[in-house]
């Protein structure tokens, strides 16, 4: 029996309240007031409001914010107020460090000129800009599916239902979600979209692409005292505790109120699956370089999501019928700068313009082609083309050698403008990489002590997560008999060490092994859809506001 649901028509119905999305809905706002047009455009955010679920380093390249409110750094509201001072580059080895000088980097590596602070933050002040526009944000509404036209376009989405008990029968607060229909749907869902992997794989966007590469990223906000604290710094690091051949490295800014952002990422091709990802990250706190800028602080804030990370040869196809992809839905990060959001600001704001001149066309429901063709020669595409290779390098040959050998490469793609090694491929999607356990070996770790190593019960408190528990778990395991024979006997259970924040165990105490998913605990990473060596495991949204409900991240 189909539900009966409310509808609503909009011009545009975008999804995500993200840096992406919010930049497409401002850009549609300011090119209607400059036409004098009536135009109505709504966001559907999942968190329980704008900036809930955001969360980024986050060293901010100004450039998609100068392009799209430029009056950005004369409003004494927006956040964003501390500029890059300090620029340091390291490579940790096990007791001692070696920092990189600033010269052997190409200009674009630089951060100066770049401001520290909180995406999530910034996404609530753009949140604001875009509701006095004129745009209809509805936060705690997830979307769930999509509206089809009679010829299979995108046409609106269905936000989840509400009040679904946990065994799929109504509660007596069930509410069926309502249909948003508009004549264009924009998709920026952030990295592992639920939808945006769905119409990926319908519309075979992704076709003659690469496969898209991710990392992981975990963060946490300290506050510092002010012997340590130096406002304006920016430290990166590479190796360890990571071995040679697994990518990542850590990040640390001070900004604000002497506040700290300090946080890890590891690239999720690694191969060991005996590699605990939560625990390289409190690991390396210890460093003899980085335990001292502890000192005398106070830890406030945890969170972990995913990052897109196949760059320029693995974006997919932007546009379908009724719909496109913007920022990192399709993925615009610049890996060796550890930089998307002014990317994914710049095709919201591309996307906006595209679609603009198609309903000035009396056009809707088609696909903006012209929006597809337009990325790759734009500032975001030339951006991303010096960088292609970095990340295969990197996988290809180590840290050591792969950072050295992609650096000079950036140097040739700078000055010349092309490189001798063309574009490299990728080498197969990440959940493909991991080894058999018995392969491979275990690691050992800090012991936590509560002041600098932290355990996981502890670290997603901070993330303020919550869930309604009275509801079908989100993380759908399509085969149980798959997880117990390849996920826990042939690589000894990689979920209970790749997810950041505890959702899943292995129960060995009964007479056959028990699969636990503490979906309560999810901070929405979308890891797990990403790693699985299966394929087993997909994320789709819970109800809407659950998750994480991050403040200053």
């Amino acid at each position: 029996m189909a539900i009966e649901r409310e509808r609503m028509d909009y011009d545009v119905v975008i999804v995500g309240g993200g840096p992406a999305g919010l930049s497409t809905a401002i850009r549609l706002m300011q090119l209607a007031a400059e036409r004098e047009e009536e135009l109505t455009v709504v966001i559907v955010e999942k968190g329980s409001e704008v900036g809930a679920h955001i969360l980024s380093g986050a060293v901010i390249d100004p450039s998609g914010l100068d392009a799209l409110l430029p009056g950005w750094r004369d409003d004494p509201d927006c956040p964003l107020k501390t500029a890059v001072t300090k620029d340091v580059f390291r490579y940790l080895g096990p007791a001692g460090s070696l920092t990189l000088p600033g010269f052997a980097m190409p200009s674009f590596m630089h951060n100066h000129g770049n401001y520290v602070g909180s995406l999530g933050d910034l996404c609530r002040w753009m949140g604001a800009k875009a509701e006095e526009m004129g745009v209809e944000i509805y936060p705690g509404f997830a979307a769930a599916d999509v509206v089809r036209g009679e010829n299979g376009e995108i046409m609106g989405i269905v936000t989840g239902d509400m009040g679904v008990a946990r065994d799929g029968s109504e509660k007596d607060s069930h509410t069926p979600g309502m249909e948003l229909c508009g004549k264009y749907v924009v998709f920026a869902e952030g990295v592992r979209g639920s939808l945006s992997k769905r119409l990926i794989e319908e519309f075979r966007l992704d076709e003659g692409r690469e496969p898209q590469k991710y990392g992981l990223g975990m963060k946490e906000i300290w506050r510092v005292p002010d012997a340590v604290f130096e406002p304006g710094m920016v430290v990166h690091t590479m190796g360890w505790p990571l071995d040679n051949q697994t990518g990542g490295g850590s990040f640390m800014y001070h900004y604000g109120d002497n506040l700290m952002a300090v946080g890890f990422v590891v690239h999720l091709n690694y191969k060991n699956p005996n590699m605990d990802l939560f625990r390289e990250f409190q690991t390396f706190k210890t460093h003899p370089d980085m335990a001292p800028y502890f000192e005398g602080a106070t830890r406030e804030a945890y969170g972990g999501r995913a990052i897109s990370e196949g760059g320029y040869q693995s974006v997919p196809k932007l546009a379908f019928p009724g719909g496109c992809l913007v920022g990192c839905a399709a993925g615009f990060v610049n890996v060796p700068r550890i930089k998307g959001n002014h990317n994914a600001m710049l095709t919201g704001k591309m996307a906006a313009e595209h679609i603009t001149q198609a309903l000035a066309e009396g056009r809707s429901g088609d696909t903006l082609q012209s929006y597809d063709d337009a990325w790759r020669g734009s500032a975001v595409g030339r951006e991303l083309f010096k960088v292609r290779n970095v990340k295969p390098l990197w996988s290809r040959l180590g840290t050591a050698l792969g950072v050295a050998v992609a650096g000079a490469e950036m140097w040739v793609n700078q000055l010349l403008g092309t490189s001798p090694l063309g574009t490299l491929s990728h080498k197969g999607p990440d959940f493909a990489q991991l080894k058999p356990a018995a392969a491979c070996k275990k690691k050992v770790y800090a012991k936590v002590d509560g002041t600098l190593v932290f355990d996981r019960p502890s670290s997603v408190y901070l993330s303020n997560t919550n869930h309604e528990e009275d509801q079908p778990v989100h993380l759908k395991v399509q085969d149980m008999e798959l997880q117990k024979n390849s996920e826990l006997e042939v690589y000894a259970g990689p979920s209970a060490r790749y997810c950041p924040a505890g959702v899943y165990e292995w129960d060995l105490e009964g007479p056959e092994p028990r699969f636990v998913i503490n979906a309560q605990n999810c901070v929405h990473c979308k890891t797990c859809d990403i790693k699985d060596p299966n394929q087993n495991i997909t994320w789709v949204p819970p109800e809407g506001g659950g998750g994480p409900n991050y403040v200053g991240m």
